[in-house]
């Protein structure tokens, strides 16, 4: 049973984990008022930190450009760190095996296409280095959530992981997962033990691929437009917004700076 975000305990928070697309964003468009909820937060000196599945071209921009600490993306496949004038790249996977691997995904991607008609590539695919990215209603005429799951399905018949999000359906080989590049992220690049400072820290998502998130962080919020996903998440968030998106992020950072 998800809780109103009024019941979050928001004293000793040291930093904010976020997904970004319908959840920082807003039909695809970051808003000046979640930006600047973003900028707000950060310039307290507290950690930000998107946990997304763009792909690696968007993070290196993220990295660079945004007020973030890092930023793992391709569903934990890499984080991404600016620092001192210098892009640190960590990846699951070395350069060879991600080349091996996405020779393999390129011939799946097309079996897909043509057994899921309205679906397409992600618009990002070329930006990827690890994933295979399926479009259902970003760039595409809005499928069924059915569709979806229908992608998901036949990823992983092939044997990937395969997660979806509230654009795109996305797999790839290995068993790894947002979380666990997170907990990877904060132990080499903060020194913090997630798992232990798991109350000093907040995570906010909307969709199936943030459920590991959603059950490991004790105070995990869904912005109120993962109700789209009622019945279909694997684990929950244990908290709620009243607004949708970049509108229900702004509303969470309020929340947590308005902490005495």
């Amino acid at each position: 049973m998800m809780r109103p975000l009024a019941e979050l305990p928001a004293q000793g928070i040291r930093g904010l984990l976020f997904d970004i697309d319908d959840t920082l964003t807003t039909e695809g468009r970051l808003t000046a008022v979640a930006y600047g909820a973003l900028e707000r937060w950060h310039a307290t000196g507290r950690l930000a930190v998107p946990i997304t599945g763009r792909p690696a071209g968007w993070c290196d921009q993220i990295a660079r450009l945004w007020p973030v600490d890092a930023v793992v993306g391709e569903n934990g496949a890499l984080y991404f760190r600016h620092q001192e004038g210098r892009l640190l790249r960590r990846f699951q996977d070395d350069a060879a095996v991600r080349r091996e691997k996405r020779a393999r995904l390129g011939e799946l991607g097309r079996r897909i296409l043509a057994a899921v008609p309205g679906c397409a590539l992600a618009s990002d695919q070329p930006y990827r280095e690890t994933d295979l990215a399926i479009d259902y209603c970003e760039d595409v005429a809005p499928l069924a959530l059915e569709h979806a799951e229908r992608i998901a399905a036949l990823m992983r018949q092939a044997g990937l992981t395969a997660k979806i999000s509230s654009i795109h359906v996305n797999g790839w080989f290995g068993d790894y997962d947002k979380l666990a590049m997170t907990r990877r992220l904060f132990a080499e690049c903060f020194d913090i033990d997630l798992e232990r400072a798991n109350p000093q820290f907040v995570f906010a998502g909307d969709s199936p691929n943030d459920a590991p998130m959603f059950a490991f962080f004790e105070r995990s919020v869904g912005v109120a437009n993962v109700a789209r996903f009622s019945g279909r998440l694997a684990a929950a968030p244990k908290f709620v917004t009243r607004s949708a998106c970049g509108a229900g992020f702004a509303e969470l950072v309020s929340h947590l700076l308005g902490a005495p």
